[in-house]
């Protein structure tokens, strides 16, 4: 998994994802804003936020390679606070595919990991732990 932290807010974060990912270009299926959605019932949480980010062609290869892979599709990063700085999680599609112990499911996600990592390199400073 790699996770890191970022000198940003999660929403300020979210929209440097989102633009990286439309650039690449990858679709963004969801955002899902977990401390907006508390908000619209008068509930204030820390930062709490899903990009479920993926595209047609890849989804097309993952079903054809295993059906059963679909449900871990779209990957997503999650942003969240922790000790009031914003932690970005994602666990990469080799990582996601593992126990399909599919070799094609391995080959696609050989093409999607470094696509993310891409993605994930426009928050400032980009650092694996």
């Amino acid at each position: 998994m790699i996770n890191f932290s970022v000198n940003l807010d999660a929403d300020a974060a979210a929209a440097k994802l989102i633009e990286a990912a439309l650039a690449v270009p990858m679709g963004l299926v969801a955002h899902i804003n977990g401390q907006a959605n508390a908000a619209k019932r008068g509930i204030s949480v820390p930062a709490d936020q899903i990009l479920e980010i993926f595209r047609p062609d890849f989804a097309i290869r993952v079903w054809q390679a295993h059906k059963p892979a679909g449900i871990d599709i779209p990957l997503r990063i999650y942003l969240y606070d922790a000790g009031g700085k914003t932690q970005v999680a994602f666990r990469t599609a080799m990582e996601v595919f593992a126990p399909y112990a599919k070799p094609e499911l391995d080959a696609i996600a050989a093409d999607i990991d470094p696509v993310f990592v891409g993605i994930l390199a426009a928050l400032d400073p980009f650092k694996e732990n």
